[in-house]
């Protein structure tokens, strides 16, 4: 019986070639291999939002007479709705956090490097849909601190140059902060973002499948130079063990913050009240928040946040299109890693610059 069921799979899923592919695959092992977990991290922490976001929706209501009602009733009424509210809440700070690390660490390892070029663009994007989601989620508990915070977001994208006042309008759905941008916002949120995110998640895992894993230049002139092949490891058991291991200590990490330090309600959105001292974005806007601040009134006759917002959307294209125009000596790329690296301590201090001016993260 198990024979015929076995053939019968087999002939209608030809998996095969796919099952041989696994048990042959190898990851190679260097003092950066650490590295090589970050993605799938990522695509771990993607997994919880997915599940903990389609509990949430069972209750969910995106109106704004029934949103923060809603949240309230999850939070005090659902068994254990809480507990799922933080895990949600908690896991899309890590998935942040744990998406920028592993861009930097591909960016540090020079991964990008031919045939990985679409690999790394992919990557990017996913980077910017992993930020959409933490701006088009951070209004649907319909709380006074999440209201306020986004008006001042959207206020934000007012300064990007020529499509600024389409862009405020858009994604409010009209010209201030009302229940049509809680309804916009949860549609982008629940539909169109995490369709987008499907098809660049498999084309991502499929590059990635393709190319296999990269190894710094380094590694592979010094393995050259001795004349053996690199280290690696079985992608079967051994990879996918220490995978699952950190995956472990992510939810154990996830079950602790949620459990000592449930994510709060606040109190219902009040549009005619004042808002609330300190308003700001998530963490992770709050570098560009603290630019906007230093930028002067105008240079050369030209507002400082259009100029801002031009160089970041420069800066970003570059960062997209960064194998196409990165050189490929190592001295372009020593020079690229130490320009990276003092962008990065720049926004980690404008960061911590923006925490401390008003005492502390909001929740």
């Amino acid at each position: 019986m198990r024979r015929r069921l076995d053939a019968w799979v087999r002939e209608r899923l030809p998996l095969e070639p796919l099952v041989e592919a696994v048990r042959h695959k190898t990851v190679p092992q260097h003092r950066s291999s650490f590295a090589y977990y970050l993605g799938g991290m990522t695509l771990f922490l993607f997994g919880i939002q997915v599940g903990t976001g389609a509990l949430l929706l069972l209750y969910y209501r995106p109106s704004a007479s029934e949103a923060y009602e809603s949240v309230q009733f999850i939070m005090t009424r659902v068994p254990f709705g809480w507990l799922v509210r933080s895990i949600h809440a908690w896991s899309a700070n890590l998935m942040v956090a744990a998406a920028v690390a592993h861009l930097v660490s591909v960016l540090f390892l020079h991964s990008y490097r031919r045939p990985r070029e679409l690999t790394w663009v992919s990557g990017v994007l996913l980077l910017g849909l992993t930020l959409a989601f933490g701006f088009t989620g951070y209004l649907l508990p319909w709380n006074q601190l999440a209201f306020f915070a986004t008006r001042v977001g959207t206020d934000m994208a007012a300064a990007v140059p020529f499509a600024g006042d389409f862009l405020v309008r858009f994604t409010r759905g009209g010209a201030d902060v009302t229940g049509a941008t809680l309804t916009r916002l949860f549609g982008m949120h629940v539909a169109i973002l995490p369709m987008i995110a499907t098809v660049l998640v498999a084309v991502h895992l499929l590059l990635v499948q393709a190319h296999g894993m990269s190894v710094p230049p380094g590694v592979e002139r010094n393995a050259q130079q001795a004349g053996r092949p690199i280290r690696s490891l079985p992608f079967l058991p051994h990879f996918v063990l220490r995978e699952l291991f950190g995956w472990t200590v992510a939810l154990a990490l996830l079950a602790g913050l949620s459990a000592f330090y449930p994510w709060e309600l606040g109190t219902k959105a009040d549009p005619f009240a004042p808002a609330p001292a300190g308003i700001r974005p998530e963490w992770y806007f709050l570098w560009m928040f603290q630019v906007l601040k230093y930028a002067p009134a105008t240079l050369l006759g030209i507002p400082g946040e259009v100029l801002v917002f031009a160089g970041l959307g420069i800066g970003g294209v570059l960062v997209l299109l960064l194998p196409f125009w990165a050189s490929r000596t190592d001295r372009w790329r020593r020079a690229l890693v130490g320009v990276a690296a003092c962008a990065l301590l720049v926004m980690a201090a404008l960061t911590v610059i923006a925490l401390m001016a008003d005492g502390g993260a909001h929740k």
